[in-house]
């Protein structure tokens, strides 16, 4: 019993506490609500100030908005007021400057008026003194044909014969001068350039001949190399084309031929067969067979070499050995490769003194006179067919040109044809190059005393020093001092005109006027 009392007090308790629990929970809800509905309400005043304070502020920022607008409308009418006054200003000054602009011009037009009456006026006192002078100068002209003898068309031819005399006086002292001038720095330079190139190339080749001498042991290996009725020296001749000279010149045999390849061969041929001693028509054969295979080789060697030693690149193999045979070719007496490998040394050395291209213009001197190694060959001048040999082996244009022009049988146009013809005459004027014959030399003579006589008023002519030099004598009563330096000139270009010749002449004209008297 007792504990069930214990437990009702215990519940009693327990539902005590809940009823105070919830009690309590009710009446916390109310102060809560009531709390919050203070709150809100003093919000709903707070929002109300505020909102009463903004239109309070947005009234009185509308009248400053207001007045401020109105003081810029009123200073914007102010500037606008005064940029209209200043451009009325403006206006009224621009207005004033063309008006006395236009009272300016007026007076300016008055002016010119005043002065076109006053030049009318003068024009017409010009006109009226123009015509008195007409009047005098044709009374004094007609004084002066009374006085002088001469009419106006005699005067005048007269005075322009004077003054034909006193241009052609100007005209001499300036061809002197010019020619002076010219010739002094011209031969500098050619001095210079030409001395230095020859320093470069030294070459000791001298002229050749045509003919062969190939010494014997004895006079007894003339009679094996005849042999029997005459057959060795017969089948010799007949396999070479060479004519072996025996005479009574002891222990020699001349070889005589034109064709230095086949003089060349002959000789190799004999001087074997003289070694070998074995000398009969087959031996002959076999031997004359031998020593053209090896002319061949040597022409093939001496083309390479002359390839070598001038520096000239990429040339032709056909070219090579044409270069060898000209080893074998002479002109006046002058080895024509050895002449082209010094045109090619002297080209090369010019053409770097002028800051030119020096492997061009050795190329073209060493094939300038490569239409030489085929002239007994092919009808034609070597130049035309040296020109034909360039364009069939595709060199270039400028060679071609060269080889053309060298001597002068198209005019030059590039340098490097110059330098060819130049270096062409130096190593044929050379001493001891060349060697021309007696025929030959007394044409040229001739030649350049024609030329001169040719001329009006040239009363002789002399060619002296071996043709480098002409000497004229002038008529003194045709050709006048200053006439003589345009006589020179011309017989100069005359003879650059019609004659070939090495190196230069010198036309030295002479006038000299004598005065005989006798004492009776």
């Amino acid at each position: 019993m007792v504990e069930m009392k214990l437990w009702l007090l215990i519940a009693a308790a327990v539902v005590l506490v809940v009823v105070a629990g919830a009690i309590a929970f009710f009446l916390g809800v109310k102060y809560r609500m009531k709390v919050a509905e203070a709150e809100l309400g003093s919000a709903e005043e707070e929002a109300k100030r505020l909102i009463s304070d903004a239109i309070k502020t947005a009234e009185s920022k509308k009248k400053e908005a207001l007045v401020e607008a109105k003081d810029e409308i009123y200073r914007m009418k102010n500037e606008a007021e005064r940029e209209v006054k200043e451009r009325r200003s403006e206006v009224q000054r621009q207005e004033h400057r063309l008006q006395q602009k236009e009272e300016n011009l007026d007076k300016k037009i008055d002016n010119l008026e005043k002065k076109e009456e006053v030049m009318q006026r003068r024009q017409a006192e010009v006109e009226e003194r123009l015509q008195e002078v007409e009047q005098i100068k044709k009374s004094q002209f007609e004084m002066l044909e009374k006085v002088s003898g001469f009419s106006k068309e005699q005067a005048k031819e007269y005075m322009l014969q004077m003054l034909e005399n006193e241009l052609t006086h100007e005209k001499a002292l300036k061809i002197t001068q010019y020619e002076q001038q010219l010739k002094e720095e011209s031969d500098e330079k050619a001095r210079e350039i030409l001395s230095t190139a020859i320093q470069r190339c030294a070459s000791d080749h001298v002229a050749e001949v045509t003919v062969s001498v190939v010494p014997l042991p004895n006079d007894e290996m003339k009679g094996r190399i005849i042999g029997r009725e005459g057959r060795n020296i017969r089948t010799l001749e007949n396999l070479t084309g060479v004519d072996l000279i025996i005479d009574d010149t002891p222990e020699a045999i001349t070889l005589s031929c034109h064709d230095p390849v086949k003089r060349e061969v002959a000789r190799l041929s004999l001087e074997k067969l003289i070694q070998d001693g074995r000398i009969h028509p087959t031996r002959i054969e076999e031997t004359v067979e031998k020593a053209r295979r090896e002319v061949e080789t040597k022409i093939k060697q001496d083309g390479e070499r002359a390839v070598i030693e001038t520096g000239v690149h990429h040339l032709h193999p056909e070219l090579m050995k044409l270069l060898g045979r000209m080893r074998y070719r002479t002109s006046y007496g002058q080895n024509v490769l050895e002449h082209s490998i010094e045109v090619a040394k002297l080209a090369g050395s010019m053409a770097s003194e002028l800051g030119l291209d020096p492997t061009l213009a050795r190329r073209a001197g060493l094939l300038h006179d490569i239409g030489k190694s085929l002239t007994h060959e092919i009808e034609g001048s070597h130049v035309t067919i040296g020109v034909e040999l360039a364009k069939k082996y595709k060199e270039s244009p400028e060679v071609i040109h060269a080889i053309e022009a060298h001597h002068g049988d198209v005019e030059a146009k590039t340098v490097v044809a110059c330098l060819v013809q130049a270096a062409d005459a130096v190593s044929a004027a050379r001493p001891g190059a060349r060697r021309e014959n007696l025929e030959n030399y007394i044409k040229r003579l001739e030649k350049l005393e024609s030329i001169a006589t040719s001329f009006e008023g040239v009363e002789k002519s002399y060619a002296i020093q071996a043709g480098r030099e002409i000497r004229i004598i002038l008529k003194p009563e045709v050709i006048s001092d200053d006439q003589m330096v345009i006589v020179a000139r011309d017989i100069a270009k005359k003879i650059e005109d019609e004659m070939d010749y090495p190196g230069q002449i010198k036309v030295n004209v002479v006038r000299e006027t004598r005065a005989v008297d006798y004492a009776k």
